[in-house]
This record gives structure tokens, C-alpha cells and sequence, in this order.
């Protein structure tokens, strides 16, 4: 097997990959030779910053670009039962899922991902934030990786093997006034990371995290000021990191590169945060 397919044989579910960092991630596990599925919670949530007309549109393109068998999943991940249906449908076209990849996210409260500066909440500190922007956070980060891992893990202690990769953020490794429901729900992914792995060790599953920093995506720019000169792809350190960064990472937890580690929480942000985690 060459090194560009090493994922050849193996089924990847990306959640929240209908955009953003998401999306990339799914394409660049297709482009290794791995089967995806790519989930959003409706068929057009594709929409909401422009990146593509449908969910199903994201599937053809990178089934096209890789050759890889790609399958449209779509829902609400915080309900179990959503959880399960789409479980279901993966098992009966692809027969196994090999790797998770927990990205679906964001700084998003009760609003949606549409509404004032793309669905962050209005008041978003960690006092006066309103219970239904907390719990929308929570929900949205938190809860949907925990229901997908139970849902999952399970399927890869059967068999032995599995890969799971969790989306945290660098927002979960230091306390600050905004955004900090998120920053709490993320420091939670990273705690509940390193005790599935724990869990899972025994039973040979890896299941690590990916905490970025500043990503450059539609929904970054349309959700804050944009420091013009961060804009750069490469050259330095000092700028925004680009998806494909997150999803080399992710690369690395899935592959044999990292046969010898579990548990991790990994930042990818540049240096910008250099104390211990």
C-alpha cells in the first residue's frame, strides 16, 4: 500500500463535516484512501456561509476528487435516537466504522449558526449568558461527541481496533471572559478524551484530541474582526492556521504514525499557547 492511500480499507465518519474544518478534514481521509462519511445537521446546512448548495454536493465532490465511496449522513447528534438511526445507515453501507472524527461544534447558542455574528450568542460571558445560548453550547459540543462515542465505541471494542479523534479547541485550556461556556464545553472534550482512552485502552482503540487555534473558515470571518495581517498561508507562524493544518493532524492520530499514542490532547495553533496543558 502506498503511504498517500494508508487509509485504504478503512470507514472514517467526520461529524459535522457538511463545512469548515469539518469538511476538509473528510476530504483529505478520502484523499488517503479511506471511505467517508460526511454528516451536517440538515441537507442544507452547507449552506449557511456559502461553502456549498447541499450536503449531497459535498459528497459528490469529494467522491470525484478521491474515488473513495462517500455517504451523506444528516441530523441532530445531542439526540441519541438521531445518533442511532444514522449508525445504522453507515453500518449498512460501509459494514464497520474504522474512525471517528467529533467535529461537530462551535461557539453556537440557541439562535443557529444564521443568526446575529453566525450564531454566537449575544451575551456570551460566563455569568450572564442565558441558560437556553449555555445549554445550546453545551449541547452542541459536548453532549454530541459523548453520544456518538458511546454509540460508537462499542463497535470498536467488538473488533478490537478503532480510531477516535475528538475537535476540542484552545479555548478549552485556559479560562477567559468570552466565549466561556464554549471554552467550558471544549475543556470537557478534552477530559472526556482522556477517559474514554483510558477506558479503551485494553481493548486497542486510540482515541485522542485536536485542539486548534485560530482556523481561517467562512464562519471565522463572518463571526469576528479579522486581523488582515494574520491572512497568510505560510512563511510564519504569526497568522491564522488553515483546515488542512487540523486535518494532517487528524492524519497523524489515524494512521500508524502514532501507533504509540492515546489519550493526547494536541494543540494546533501555531505556538500561540506554550504552557503545559
Amino acid at each position: 500500500m502506498s503511504d498517500t492511500k494508508k487509509l485504504t480499507n478503512k470507514t472514517a465518519w467526520v461529524t459535522g463535516s457538511s463545512r469548515g474544518i469539518g469538511r476538509v478534514v473528510a476530504a483529505h481521509l478520502a484523499s488517503l484512501g479511506a471511505n467517508v462519511v460526511i454528516h451536517g445537521t440538515s441537507l442544507t446546512s452547507t449552506q449557511a456561509f456559502g461553502e456549498a448548495p447541499s450536503l449531497e454536493s459535498v459528497a459528490n465532490r469529494i467522491q470525484k476528487d478521491s474515488g473513495q465511496e462517500v455517504l451523506s449522513v444528516w441530523g441532530d447528534l445531542s439526540d441519541e435516537i438521531t445518533v442511532s438511526q444514522i449508525i445504522e445507515q453507515v453500518i449498512q453501507r460501509f459494514g464497520q466504522i474504522d474512525i471517528l472524527v467529533n467535529c461537530a461544534g462551535g461557539d453556537i447558542g440557541a439562535q443557529g449558526a444564521m443568526g446575529e455574528n453566525a450564531g454566537k450568542p449575544v451575551v456570551n460571558d460566563a455569568v450572564f449568558i442565558s441558560p437556553q445560548d449555555s445549554r445550546a453550547v453545551i449541547e452542541r459540543n459536548l453532549m454530541t461527541c459523548i453520544l456518538v462515542c458511546q454509540a460508537v465505541a462499542p463497535l470498536m471494542i467488538e473488533r478490537k481496533e478503532g480510531w477516535v479523534v475528538n475537535i476540542g479547541s484552545i479555548a478549552g485550556l485556559y479560562g477567559r471572559e468570552s466565549g466561556a461556556i464554549y471554552g467550558a464545553a471544549k475543556a470537557a472534550v478534552h477530559a472526556y478524551t482522556r477517559a474514554l482512552a483510558a477506558q479503551l485502552r485494553s481493548n486497542n482503540v486510540y482515541v485522542n484530541c485536536v485542539a486548534p487555534g485560530p482556523i481561517i473558515t467562512p464562519r471565522f470571518v463572518a463571526s469576528r474582526p479579522i486581523d488582515e495581517s494574520k491572512q497568510h498561508t505560510d512563511g510564519t507562524l504569526e497568522r491564522y492556521g488553515v483546515p488542512i493544518e487540523i486535518a494532517k493532524a487528524v492524519e497523524f492520530f489515524v494512521s500508524s504514525d502514532s501507533s504509540y499514542v492515546t489519550g493526547q490532547v494536541l494543540r494546533v495553533d501555531g505556538g500561540g499557547q506554550l504552557w503545559p496543558a
